[in-house]
């Protein structure tokens, strides 16, 4: 009893010691709930403290609990129909810093209702920029009138992370990692978190919690990752290939909607155009990224209604070019129906070669720019010629690490892969095949062979008719790359935290040398080809990595990586113990 009224409570305690206890904001009355005949409200308690157990301690529903040790560590605590309500007093918290939210809940289960409880889960963890844990009663609870399934979730920013197995005969517990860091780093950027805060916010009381760093014994790893701070081996799994889901039918929703989003804005970019200059110019090359473009395009002229021959496809053979690829490009052209050029640019680079005085023997970076911008003033001639607009085919993987010639590929009227991560491209392509064309064989032939022709700019001479130059033995996977970039600019992390999270998501596939290595070469590439991002030309925001200057980055051109990779090589090791002895 307090304040001679009986409230559901929720007592937060550590080490033998009583930190809070916390009143129910809203007991419900209706349907099976009839609370109020026995409980009041929080705000009807006059009283900011209690006895209890001896223990003189906070009391109410405005308590945060913080941890001394780890500052980002912020809980607070309610009890069951509050998160349901609209305006939870864990929304409140979360606004006055609480990272970690808590519902400790004796809900009973109707049909439905478990899917309903993990929208509202997922949904406070996402809006309100924190951990939401949530604890259902389970068996055992009296079965009079009601049901218990011991449905218990923790869900962090939006995404489920661990969930018990419901209706299980006995106690059980989940645990799982969750990213504090992150989330005060995300609340930091969300400027309209802290507008909302300053608008909505409300005070709240702090109790400190002191706990150290609790180190789990593991029986199937003998030894410590020194790598670990703390020494802990994660329990959340990270994905390898985070722009790609893995769970197939989430994966075909993020290819429809990838596509569609390009497509769309290809469209409206084409129908502000006058009806004379609707026409696409892409140079066609067999690779995956042009082959992509090509599909959105020619999706975009079908919405319009614009007849497929208003998109122009170029081939542009150079000297490196394969017979395999050159192909795949007019076959693929010629199956979709569009308007097919070839056009060699091998003379007009040779003639470039002659002027400037280049040994074209000698290749090097001059022997593959040059090839590069002689394709790019080919397709800027062609569409002034033709009256359209040139279509860049260049991904958000090649912007990130500057793989790409500056003022070549990367020049166009507007770049429809800006946004789309070289990972996703083959998902991309192969959604396309399946879906799209699906009624069409002879051009899923052609996708299905590009989809295994090696990634490569075809800049230097084919050895005996096959690709000799493949771009990641120069810079390195791309797999490994868009896992950095994602966590990178999506979320600035540091180059440590990187490191650890691709060790533990790539395992043995990668050692950490490896990882270090590349990650490495990440930084300083994506520094040093900050100038060509400043300057692209327009293109859809496709996910929430984004790096168009005029969205999500800005960043000076001569930024200095050296903290970085000076962070990098202190703090990531070479080599790791071998921990199966």
């Amino acid at each position: 009893m307090v304040d001679d009224m009986l409230f559901n409570v929720a007592v937060t305690f550590h080490a033998g010691e009583i930190l809070a206890v916390a009143p129910k904001s809203y007991p419900p009355e209706y349907r099976e709930f009839y609370e109020l005949r026995h409980f009041a409200r929080a705000s009807e308690a006059k009283s900011k403290t209690i006895n209890l157990l001896g223990q003189e301690v906070p009391f109410g529903n405005d308590i945060l609990i913080r941890s001394l040790e780890h500052p980002s560590f912020v809980l607070h605590t309610e009890i069951c129909e509050d998160i349901w309500v609209p305006i939870p007093p864990s929304a409140h918290a979360a606004l006055a810093g609480a990272t970690v939210l808590a519902n400790l809940s004796a809900s009973n289960i109707t049909i439905g209702k478990s899917e309903y409880r993990e929208t509202l889960v997922v949904g406070s963890s996402g809006k309100n920029l924190a951990v939401q844990m949530y604890s259902a009663a389970g068996y055992g609870e009296s079965s009079t009138d009601l049901a218990w399934d011991g449905d218990g979730l923790i869900a962090e920013r939006g995404a489920l992370l661990v969930r018990t197995e419901r209706f299980k005969r006995e106690s059980q517990s989940i645990v799982t990692d969750v990213d504090l860091g992150n989330l005060i780093q995300e609340r930091s950027r969300q400027s309209s978190f802290r507008e909302n805060g300053k608008d909505e916010g409300r005070e709240f009381r702090t109790v400190d919690l002191c706990v150290e760093s609790v180190e789990f014994e593991k029986p199937r790893l003998k030894g410590k990752n020194p790598f670990s701070t703390p020494n802990l081996f994660l329990e959340r799994k990270i994905e390898k290939h985070p722009f790609v889901p893995t769970d197939p039918a989430k994966r075909d929703i993020r290819c429809y909607e990838t596509f569609m989003i390009q497509a769309t804005a290809l469209a409206r970019r084409l129908e502000q155009l006058p009806p004379s200059m609707r026409k696409v110019i892409l140079g066609v090359s067999g690779g995956q990224d042009s082959t992509h473009a090509l599909d959105v395009a020619v999706f975009a002229t079908d919405l319009l209604g614009l007849p497929r021959v208003s998109v122009i496809g170029i081939t542009m053979p150079g000297l490196g070019t394969t017979d395999r690829t050159k192909n795949n490009a007019i076959r693929l052209m010629q199956a979709l129906g569009v308007t097919i050029l070839e056009i060699p640019i091998t003379p007009v680079a040779l003639e470039i070669f002659r002027s400037i005085g280049h040994d074209p023997t000698v290749e090097n970076l001059t022997f593959e720019n040059v090839q590069a911008w002689a394709r790019k003033f080919t397709e800027l001639s062609v569409a002034c010629e033709r009256s359209g607009i040139v279509l860049g085919a260049g991904d958000l993987s090649e912007l990130m690490l500057g793989w790409t010639t500056m003022f070549g590929d990367h020049a166009s009227h507007y770049g429809i892969n800006a946004g789309v991560p070289k990972t996703l491209i083959s998902y991309l392509i192969k959604w396309t095949s399946d879906v799209i064309y699906k009624d069409q064989p002879e051009v899923q032939r052609v996708l299905e062979d590009i989809l295994s022709t090696p990634i490569s700019p075809e800049l230097l001479s084919a050895d005996q008719g096959q690709i000799a130059q493949k771009t990641e033995g120069i810079i390195g996977p791309y797999e490994l790359h868009d896992f950095f970039g994602y966590y990178f600019v999506r979320f600035g992390m540091s180059p440590a935290k990187i490191a650890r999270m691709a060790h533990h998501a790539f395992g043995t596939q990668y050692s950490i040398a490896e990882i270090k290595k590349w990650l490495n070469l990440f930084i300083t590439r994506f520094f040093r080809s900050q100038n060509k991002r400043s300057c692209l030309p327009d293109g859809p925001k496709v996910g929430l990595t984004c790096v168009s200057p005029r969205g999500d980055w800005r960043m000076p051109s001569d930024a200095d990586p050296q903290i970085w990779l000076d962070s990098l090589e202190s703090e990531v090791p070479s080599e790791l113990p071998d921990l199966s002895v």
